[in-house]
């Protein structure tokens, strides 16, 4: 059994630059050449959904130089690498409130998003400014009652994650896909992100496929 929505709590980036007596910055940067790493092994063992967990609402409380460290890489990343993902047919979906971004990080998120928009592979959805709770009141002001609530979710028209994988030691779910996680299958590993490997995504990947989803259901 293999998931076809994979999401990943990128954790552990400040940490493993601490260990090493490096600035959080290159955690950072090291954790975006493995964010970059996990699309494309996903991609080789075609899983079709994709979603990383890359900024949230409560990331704000961040030093602000470490906040603008991080803007600063995801738009470099984004501008720099924009043509080798429409060469793999892949299509980049934003999920958060991207107007709290500042113009120039916003218009370039924005930007990838249209220009990927007619690609037909994997989807990579990116959470950026992203709280779960805020989906969900945003759906509920936005649902009329007569339509699927879950058509007013950033993933609307997505299958819900199969998987989570949680990098870093910490065993909790952090406000990230809320409504979308009901039945999700969990997993924890203390690998910092920035030391996730290709061999620790096939070992989780292992672990799903021996379990037996039965959403409530006896097997």
């Amino acid at each position: 059994m293999k998931p076809v929505h994979v999401a990943v709590i990128m954790d552990g980036n400040g940490r493993w630059a601490l260990k090493k007596n490096l600035p959080r910055y290159d955690g950072h940067w090291k954790g975006a050449e493995v964010a970059e790493d996990i699309i494309e092994w996903c991609n080789d063992r075609e899983i079709k959904y994709l979603t990383l967990f890359s900024f949230s609402t409560e990331n704000w409380k961040r030093p602000q130089a470490e906040i603008n460290m991080i803007f600063h890489i995801l738009a470099k990343y984004l501008s720099d690498r924009l043509n080798k993902v429409i060469e793999k047919n892949a299509r980049l979906h934003f999920i958060g409130d991207l107007d709290a971004l500042n113009p120039e990080t916003r218009l370039i998120c924005l930007n990838s998003e249209q220009s990927t928009s007619k690609c037909t592979g994997m989807v990579i959805n990116l959470a950026v400014n992203y709280s779960g709770r805020s989906e969900i009141l945003k759906a509920a002001q936005e649902w009329n009652g007569k339509d699927e609530f879950e058509s007013h979710l950033y993933t609307a028209g997505q299958p819900d994650p199969d998987f989570l994988i949680r990098t870093g030691g910490e065993k909790r779910i952090s406000n990230f896909m809320l409504w979308q996680m009901a039945y999700t299958e969990l997993y924890f590993t203390d690998v910092l992100w920035p030391d996730f490997s290709e061999s620790d995504l096939d070992l989780a990947l292992e672990d799903f496929s021996k379990r037996e989803r039965r959403f409530g259901g006896i097997g």
